[in-house]
C-alpha cells in the first residue's frame, strides 16, 4: 500500500503523519510538501526574488521532513519525501495519481463557515478531486 501525506508547517499536518505511520505501519508512506508559487504568498517584491523564495521554502521543507522523520522512527517506520511547486490541492491529487497512491491522509484545521469560505480548504478540495480514499485528520 502507498500512502500519501501532504505536509505543511501545521499541527494538523503533523497529526496526519502520526496517524499514517501508526495506522499503516507496513505501507510505503510519502510526505509531500507543495510550494505554492502564488506571488501574493511572498508579499511585495516576491516577483523579483522568486528563485530565492523557492529555495528558502525548499530548505524549510527539508527541515519539516527531518522533524516528521523522527515521528516515523518512533513508530519504526520511514518516510519518502518529495517537494513540488504548484497549487496545493491540484498538485496533491496529481501526485497521488501519478505515483500510484492508494490512500491520502491529510491534516485540516477544521474551519467551518466564513473561515473556510474565505480561506478555502485544501483538504476539502483534495477530498472532492481525489480518485483514492482520503482520511482527514484534525
Amino acid at each position: 500500500m502507498n500512502v500519501l501525506v501532504p505536509l505543511d508547517d501545521s499541527d494538523p499536518a503533523r497529526a496526519a503523519v502520526e496517524h499514517a505511520v501508526s495506522e499503516y505501519p507496513d505501507a510505503s508512506i510519502t510526505v509531500l510538501h507543495v510550494i505554492d508559487p502564488n506571488m501574493a504568498t511572498y508579499g511585495d517584491g516576491g516577483v523579483y526574488a522568486y528563485e530565492s523564495m523557492i529555495e528558502i521554502r525548499e530548505n524549510a521543507a527539508e527541515e519539516l521532513f527531518e522533524e516528521v522523520g523522527e515521528t516515523a522512527s518512533d513508530h519504526d517506520g520511514e518516510l519518502n519525501a518529495e517537494i513540488v511547486v504548484g497549487h496545493p490541492a491540484r498538485e496533491i491529487v496529481d501526485f497521488a495519481d501519478e505515483h500510484g497512491s492508494d490512500h491520502i491522509v491529510i491534516g485540516s484545521h477544521g474551519r467551518s463557515g466564513a473561515g473556510r469560505i474565505l480561506l478555502g480548504s485544501v483538504a476539502e478540495r483534495v477530498t472532492r478531486r481525489a480518485t483514492v480514499p482520503v482520511t482527514i485528520v484534525r
